[in-house]
């Protein structure tokens, strides 16, 4: 019996910093073209588009799902280049941020592995590199909000 791809990755870090500047690091399209992408266009509303480029992996295209200032920010993101996002192309993730101590708890939650085209092969090395790429954006989120 194959192994069981798992639908949702989770990533949690603690940034020194108020949950306002938190929120803004996410939903500003300067601020997050720094810390995450090389540039970014984003119109941040339910509905809006969101566009991240790297210059090594091409430009992905997501759609605003949720927008809860200062609380919860979520986008369907397609996992490939220059593809809208789309069933069987594309994943939910979800930031959530919570007050701890002096600074804020930024948590991104992505859910949707299972049910991308592909096969169980495709969805495990989608799991794999999404995993790897959150631990890596939000220690660079700490980075950029510490500095």
């Amino acid at each position: 019996m194959p192994e069981m791809v798992p639908d949702r990755i989770e990533h949690g870090v603690v940034v020194a910093a108020p949950a306002e500047r938190v929120w803004a690091a996410l939903t500003e399209a300067a601020q997050l073209g720094t810390w995450f992408a090389d540039s970014a266009d984003l119109d941040p509303r339910p509905g809006g588009e969101l566009v991240l480029r790297w210059v090594q992996h091409g430009s992905f295209y997501a759609r605003i799902e949720r927008i809860e200032p200062p609380v919860q920010f979520a986008w369907r993101w397609a996992l490939h280049p220059d593809v809208v996002p789309d069933a069987g192309n594309s994943t939910l993730a979800v930031f959530t941020l919570t007050p701890e101590g002096d600074g804020t708890r930024v948590t991104v939650n992505e859910t949707g592995f299972a049910s991308l085209g592909g096969g169980p092969e495709k969805q495990a090395q989608h799991v794999r590199q999404n995993a790897e790429g959150w631990r890596g954006g939000l220690a660079a989120l700490k980075g950029y909000l510490e500095k």
